[in-house]
């Protein structure tokens, strides 16, 4: 991954960003992980209160890539704890984006790896396999396809429908 700033990647592709090839997410996100800026092709999830589907995309090799999950905004419970940060780490994944919440944040702050969420609760996700993979979901106020590219740093969320020369 080369280096990149989210604020001079929008001021370097103004036309992307009006005709909506490039989207700002809204900035609802709390920064967690050892990795303050990451990008990567993204892998889509849709779950709700269940994190079984998450275990599973994590224990694949990652390849540099951005698990997304849209949890559905819930703050009843966490989607991904310290166990699959690690995972993720181990695995290659370049960052996760929960939209919903993270538990065992210092584990998480520990990994190497970049970690969004709306924020982080104490309990555990139920564990019935329910979800879809590979959908077009919307979170922070844009569509997100699988297989768009999502790009992280301090000041926000910027997702592409291609890889950006940076």
């Amino acid at each position: 991954m080369s280096s990149f700033a989210t604020a001079e990647v929008c001021d370097a592709h103004a036309s992307d960003l009006a005709n909506g090839d490039l989207r700002a997410l809204e900035p609802v996100f709390k920064i967690y992980g050892q990795c303050r800026a990451f990008s990567g092709p993204v892998v889509t999830l849709k779950v709700f209160e269940d994190n079984v589907l998450v275990r599973d995309h994590l224990e694949t090799k990652g390849e540099g890539r951005v698990l997304l999950i849209d949890g559905g905004g819930s703050m009843r419970c966490a989607l991904v704890g310290g166990n699959l940060g690690q995972l993720a780490q181990n695995n290659g994944w370049a960052g996760i984006v929960v939209n919903g919440c993270i538990r065992d944040v210092d584990e998480i702050n520990g990994c190497d790896i970049g970690v969004r969420a709306l924020a982080s609760h104490p309990q555990k996700s139920n564990k019935r396999g329910v979800g879809e993979k590979n959908v077009a979901v919307h979170v922070g106020g844009t569509l997100i396809h699988d297989g768009e590219w999502l790009y992280a740093d301090s000041d926000g969320i910027l997702v592409s429908k291609n890889e950006l020369s940076l």
